[in-house]
């Protein structure tokens, strides 16, 4: 939230000039459309912001960010501010949407309301809502329609509203049962039935968000909820501090975990059954700075495995991938920073290759998908079951499949050689930025290069970006910078004729205003033919290999991500977030 104290419905100035010289400031407007605004105000008589609103010059937030600046008031961008369940108690639905503001924060300590105003200048406004509250109001300026649009959606969306209710008995100087701050801490019948409440509405929103993780961050004042949502974290809840220990007990209770140890990270599992699915969670928890933070990682259980198609490969990188997996014997490397989707494409491998002729058995850490038919061990290093000893078992265990979570050491490395050398098919995944630095890796730890020549026969990379949301999708004409990037990018495989259009997603509540709904990934594929086995036999650098790699048709990270901004299946920026060097 911004810090900045801003200046209530009082018109101070900024001395940075007119609106149309912060928009050019902004770089929302260029210095001559600028100059032609002010043009037509001496001339017309009309404002700045209207001359600039009828001609749709630049977007909305752009313009309220100017007017904020213009006025000295702080803007808050809705869609990544937290929704505060006390700050939505304070303030009735219909006084919000009477006078079309949005509160963002509550100060119990301050007694202030911080609000979202569409007009941060509306001294009656403020003047009301002062006298029905109580609190000192705060303003913050925001897109009209983004506060209309909040009015309506998040005053009844099931989480803030059973937060909120849940929170009216438990927090002290709530309504109704009226509990003492000394009562609340030292625990009671309504506060663990509530407590427990609001543990499961945080969780079923995040099942019906499609959120991967929730953290459960302590700070200063207020405890934050964050969910990690098609790969990005945001912030959708806060809670008063006074029910932090509480809510971390409750969830440390159904993990298995010892509840008076704070001082050392824990792990725990239990299942949750939503209103929609039921889905197993994985609970980690560590000690900070204002108390116990807790990661919590969904694990669906219905839905099935996705098939590599729908995953995203295609073409040539499918082509390669297929045909080697369909060798009896070899070693398959996913490549990847942590988050980019590598044991997925492996469940999505094995699940494809799981017949009752084959035996399959895999080493993992922590197994997060079970499959029926495939024998899967969790490494166990307490008791000395590490991915070395686990793998050495795994031989005479009669394996046509071995599937090791992560080569981590070169015990390993050496290990899964042999497995592929005696005639097992052998998945692992490696982290490295791209596939043609697995090699050298693997030459790091000790490998040696006549036996990895012989025994590695493809390597992806890959990383998940987000999918464009279908149902407010535009297209737009893109900086030619942008075009010009990608034809170099691509050379032969994109060559489009006339004016190039994108496309973006506008953002609706159904994509919680981001543009965007679900994920897919974008790869490359090296097959190591006999010049790349030449080359790792003279330890060739990562450059060398992704050169003969390329000049052997693969199409690059990056070269796949832009096919798909080209088709419309994701944005130019979302390939730069992931995959820019």
């Amino acid at each position: 939230m911004p810090t900045a104290q801003p200046v209530n419905g009082t018109n101070s100035l900024n001395s940075t000039g007119t609106l149309a010289d912060i928009l050019v400031t902004l770089g929302a407007l260029d210095a001559r459309r600028a100059e032609q605004v002010k043009f037509t105000e001496i001339q017309s008589g009309k404002t700045q912001e209207d001359i600039i609103k009828e001609a749709s010059m630049v977007p909305e937030d752009k313009l309220v960010q100017a007017k904020a600046q213009l006025y000295n008031i702080p803007y808050v961008d809705l869609n990544t501010a937290p929704i505060d369940p006390n700050a939505l108690a304070a303030l009735p639905s219909e006084v919000a949407e009477r006078f079309r503001v949005f509160p963002v924060n509550y100060d119990k300590k301050e007694k202030s309301l911080g609000l979202a105003m569409a007009d941060p200048l509306d001294l009656a406004a403020i003047e009301f809502i002062e006298q029905k509250t109580g609190l000192h109001v705060k303003t913050y300026a925001a897109e009209p329609m983004k506060v209309d649009d909040f009015i309506q959606t998040r005053y009844t969306t099931s989480l803030t509203k059973q937060v909120t209710a849940a929170m009216k008995e438990v927090t002290p100087g709530g309504k109704g049962e009226g509990i003492k701050a000394a009562e609340v801490s030292r625990g009671g019948f309504i506060r663990e039935e509530k407590i427990a409440e609001i543990v499961s509405q945080i969780l079923d929103f995040a099942i019906k968000s499609r959120a991967s993780d929730v953290h459960i961050e302590p700070e200063e004042k207020s405890t934050r909820v964050r969910y990690r949502i098609d790969g990005i974290l945001q912030e959708k809840l806060t809670i008063p501090q006074e029910l932090h220990d509480s809510l971390i007990s409750r969830i440390k209770i159904l993990g298995g975990m010892k509840i008076d140890e704070k001082r050392v990270p824990q792990d725990g599992r239990f299942n949750f059954k939503g209103s929609e699915e039921e889905v197993d969670l994985r609970i980690s928890s560590l000690p900070t700075t204002w108390g116990e933070k807790i990661v919590m990682r969904l694990l669906k259980k219905s839905g099935g495995v996705p098939t590599l198609q729908e995953l995203g490969l295609r073409g040539k990188s499918l082509k390669d991938l297929q045909d080697a997996i369909l060798r009896p014997h070899g070693i398959i490397l996913i490549c990847g920073p942590t988050g980019s989707g590598k044991t997925t494409t492996l469940y999505s491998v094995l699940s494809r290759l799981n017949t009752p002729k084959v035996n399959i058995v895999t080493l993992e850490d922590p197994i997060e998908y079970k499959i029926p038919g495939v024998n899967q061990v969790q490494i166990n290093t307490a008791v000395g079951l590490t991915f070395a000893d686990g793998l050495k078992s795994f031989l005479r265990q009669d394996p046509n499949i071995i599937l090791v979570g992560e080569i981590r050491d070169s015990e390993t490395a050496d290990l899964a050689i042999q497995a592929s050398l005696t005639g097992h098919l052998v998945f692992s995944t490696l982290h490295t930025n791209d596939a043609s630095g697995a090699l050298p890796r693997l030459l790091d730890m000790g490998a040696e290069p006549y036996l990895l020549a012989s025994s590695i026969t493809c390597l992806v990379a890959q990383r998940v970006v987000r999918k464009i949301h279908d149902d407010c999708k535009e297209s737009y004409v893109p900086d030619p910078k942008i075009v010009s990037e990608m034809k170099k990018e691509l050379g032969s495989l994109w060559q489009p004729q006339g004016e190039v259009k994108l496309y973006r997603g506008k953002g609706d509540p159904d994509c919680g205003n981001s543009g965007y709904l679900g994920r897919m990934g974008i790869f490359e594929t090296i097959t190591v033919t006999e010049k790349i086995g030449k080359l790792i036999l003279e330890r060739a650098s990562a450059g060398d290999i992704d050169n003969a790699a390329r000049e052997a048709g693969m199409v690059s990270l990056k070269q796949d991500g832009y096919l798909k901004v080209a088709e419309g299946i994701t944005t130019v920026e979302e390939i730069l977030r992931v995959a820019q060097e």
